[in-house]
Parts: C-alpha cells; sequence; structure tokens
C-alpha cells in the first residue's frame, strides 16, 4: 500500500539552509578538489535558498586542463567514492 507523504515546505527550506547541508557540500567539493590537485579552488556559502559549493579551476593549466578533460565534472562525479 502507498502512503502519500506531504513535505513541510518550511523545513525542508531550512534543512537546505541548514549548516548539516552546508557541511555535505563541503565535503563533496573537498573530495573532488583532493583528486584535482593544484590550480582548483572551493568555495561554498549559504545563499538566499540552500548551501552551496564550487569547484574552479583558477590557474590557467588547470583551466586549459578542465577545458579539455572535464576534470572538475570528473571528480565530482567520483566524489561520492
Amino acid at each position: 500500500m502507498i502512503k502519500k507523504v506531504t513535505l513541510n515546505s518550511t523545513g525542508v527550506k531550512a534543512l537546505l539552509k541548514s549548516d548539516e547541508a552546508l557541511q555535505i557540500c563541503k565535503d563533496y567539493a573537498y573530495s573532488a578538489q583532493s583528486k584535482l590537485g593544484s590550480g582548483y579552488e572551493v568555495t561554498y556559502m549559504k545563499g538566499r535558498l540552500r548551501a552551496n559549493a564550487e569547484v574552479a579551476a583558477v590557474s590557467k593549466a588547470a583551466k586549459q586542463e578542465n577545458m579539455k578533460n572535464n576534470t572538475i565534472l570528473k571528480a565530482v562525479g567520483s566524489s561520492g567514492d
């Protein structure tokens, strides 16, 4: 038997902006960065709607490597390992 679940929108909004959500985002970003080497930077913040983390290529060599091989996407994709 399937039961209907009703989410509390206020609670979901709070969860998306919570310290715990931010920590999960940071963990994924730093895990990806550790696979990339130098030239990549992690930034994170609590936005208006949710917690965010970003991995960016900041050096010229890292930018070229990422454009050629899509290294950030590959590193983030394997962060759950």
